[in-house]
């Protein structure tokens, strides 16, 4: 087991805390519209942040938790491209101007942060106290392997959702943005602004997108520490990616049948670890060293292949795929 005292605790949640500071301080004080070189100066920042933590993880814990830590930080890289579909989605559904897209990206960011830093304890809480929980996150993980490969073709719908359901019902909204404004006055009336809904749908869409991330990373490190840090330097460096790769997303058309792939995995892994531990030591492990080389070896077909498929024909258009059937199917120009 990985100790990790108080203090490490303390300047790892201070340094995740102090960066994601720094982007809302950047949002609020110059509203403006990202650039590629700017996105790619603090995509290639958030990286190097990430390897230099996992490099100090290594050398201070050792070889077995580093390797855990970059394996983690891979799958959860990996699987918040997909987020990155459903940003754009949102993006364009409702509308959002162009400066104020960093600052609504931020937001979800901290919000996304919070809530799977609730789901990391829950289920750090469950595996320690329930061997078989291992079984159950690998069957949730094979669930939802095989419903993003059924409806790899098709996007969420961000309206039908039941978070943002839920706020519209609760709250006026209006027709128009305020500025960066979340809350607005109209004829004497207090109203929330189409920014606010916003949030609230990245914040939901993001809730259903744990519900299968945490698991996963959980199958390759049960050390609640590392699958902390994983997620959390993986979804700070979001901001920068979507702002530098939303032009090539649609070009990622084969990313949904990867990750499936990739779920399905490490939910086999789940379960042959709770075979091992609760059935017989006789049945196989599968190690993260070989877990690290199968999640690479498959995002990097995926993305070759996608990039192969669109450059021959040039109608084949990405999906981020969903985990029910969408009743706004995609035209069959998308297809």
């Amino acid at each position: 087991m990985l100790e990790v005292t108080g203090l490490a605790w303390t300047v790892t949640i201070g340094l995740i805390v102090l960066l994601l500071a720094l982007d809302l301080i950047l949002a609020s004080v110059r509203p403006h519209r990202v650039g590629f070189r700017e996105a790619a100066a603090w995509s290639v920042f958030y990286i190097a942040v990430a390897i230099a933590f996992g490099i100090v993880l290594w050398m201070i814990a050792g070889a077995e938790f580093g390797t855990e830590y970059f394996a983690g930080y891979i799958v959860e890289k990996s699987l918040s491209v997909d987020n990155l579909f459903v940003f754009v989605i949102i993006m364009t559904t409702f509308a959002v101007p162009e400066e104020h897209q960093h600052k609504v990206l931020t937001f979800g960011i901290v919000l996304a942060l919070i809530m799977r830093a609730i789901f990391i304890a829950v289920g750090a809480t469950l595996l320690n106290l329930f061997s078989f929980m291992f079984l159950v996150f690998g069957l949730l993980l094979l669930f939802t392997a095989v419903q993003l490969f059924r409806h790899r073709d098709e996007d969420p719908d961000v309206e039908d959702n039941a978070v943002v359901k839920g706020a519209r019902k609760l709250f006026p909204v209006s027709d128009e943005y305020d500025g960066g404004k979340l809350v607005t006055r109209l004829g004497g009336k207090r109203m929330v602004t189409p920014l606010f809904i916003v949030l609230v749908a990245i914040g939901g869409i993001d809730l259903l997108f744990a519900l299968d991330s945490i698991p996963a990373v959980f199958g390759v490190t049960e050390e609640p520490y590392i699958v902390f840090a994983a997620n959390a330097f993986a979804l700070l460096g979001l901001r920068a990616l979507f702002f530098l790769v939303k032009g090539l997303l649609d070009r990622l058309v084969y990313l949904s049948v990867g990750l499936s792939l990739i779920l399905a995995f490490i939910g086999v892994k789940l379960i042959l670890h709770w075979l091992h531990v609760d059935i017989s030591n006789s049945v196989p492990e599968i190690s993260t060293p070989v877990s690290l080389g199968v999640i690479v070896v498959v995002l990097t077909v995926v993305t070759v292949a996608s990039l192969i498929k669109t450059r021959g024909d040039t109608s084949a258009k990405a999906h981020a795929g969903s985990l029910r059937a969408n009743r706004k199917a995609p035209s069959e120009q998308d297809r």
